[in-house]
């Protein structure tokens, strides 16, 4: 695919290129054209009159004559490469933004291989040596943890894979029903990041009762992404908090780090399908570059809104408000 559109693009500019200096050339012969007809009527009207008075009247009648064809030549001339080269760019970008998207393609199809691998691998480890070994009852049991932790993660990917093809052919559904914020950010820490609660790497903080209209997965998915999101760029710095509110009466959702941040100009990228930040330190990290592609679009089915701000002296803070 990016091959193809390599190539594509290299034809492309060879046409344009051939087209712009064609377009030139012709205008240049069409100017040398009208030229040599006005000079052929000037000596025309020089041997038909004996009069000096009307032959000089001729004679410059008909150099503004061809002053004016000339300007008409190069004026619709200009017009038309204008309107060319306006048309050019939009095709230049267009497949630009095809080649950004292929290669992000690509990026994702190696990181969900790994991503994927990963966890299989790890649990099937972790399952083979409970084989291979006649381990006491309370390594068994870390070993089998470890299993379904791996066994969790995978599902988490899995999820999100499934949640971004739907979102990407338009069938992602939306099943409202009355939940409680609160219970359900609860129930989301308690069983995907109650390791990260006990190594006080994140922090909970919620009002008792919130009430809101929407779709309880979804919304759980949110909850997941987000602070998957902000655990994963944190690095050696983990301390992640999570802060469910109500502000004006509506419930409100933050997400702090206090990570690599993100730049200015990535903010509103930030929520592209497959895009991941360019720096350094961020490259560094496992990531399909779905997550917050899911969670946008499941922050507009609920009508909610989402910005990514700055968390000084460090990090991020992503905030929700339904």
């Amino acid at each position: 695919m990016i091959d193809m559109l390599k190539r594509t693009t290299f034809i492309f500019t060879v046409l344009v290129g051939y087209i712009i200096l064609q377009f030139l050339w012709w205008e240049v012969l069409l100017v040398r054209q009208s030229n040599d007809i006005i000079s052929k009527e000037q000596k025309i009207a020089a041997l038909s009159s004996p009069d000096r008075e009307i032959i000089i009247r001729d004679i410059a009648a008909l150099e503004q004559k061809k002053m004016k064809r000339v300007y008409m030549i190069v004026g619709e001339g200009s017009v038309f490469l204008l309107i060319l080269l306006f048309g050019i760019n939009l095709v230049r970008r267009s497949i630009h933004k095809e080649t950004e998207l292929a290669n992000r393609q690509k990026n994702f199809i190696l990181s969900v291989s790994h991503e994927l691998k990963t966890p299989i691998a790890a649990s099937k480890l972790q399952l083979q040596t409970l084989l291979k070994h006649d381990l006491d009852r309370e390594k068994q049991k870390q070993l089998l943890v470890n299993a379904l932790n791996e066994t969790e993660r995978l599902h988490k990917l899995v999820d999100n894979v499934l949640l971004a093809n739907q979102i990407e052919n338009s069938n992602l559904t939306i099943s409202k029903e009355i939940i409680n914020l609160g219970e359900l950010l609860q129930h989301t820490v308690n069983r995907y990041f109650r390791d990260r609660i006990d190594q006080h790497q994140l922090k909970v903080k919620s009002e008792a009762e919130i009430l809101y209209h929407g779709d309880k997965d979804l919304l759980l998915s949110v909850f997941i992404n987000l602070i998957e999101n902000a655990l994963k760029y944190s690095f050696e710095m983990i301390e992640v908090n999570v802060e469910l509110k109500t502000m004006n009466g509506r419930p409100v959702l933050e997400v702090k780090d206090i990570g690599c941040g993100i730049p200015q100009k990535e903010k509103e990228r930030i929520f592209d399908k497959f895009f991941r930040s360019g720096n350094e330190d961020t490259r560094k990290t496992k990531g399909t570059g779905i997550g917050l592609y899911i969670v946008k679009h499941i922050c507009d089915l609920h009508k909610a809104k989402i910005k990514a701000l700055d968390n000084p002296p460090a990090g991020s803070v992503f905030r929700v408000q339904f």
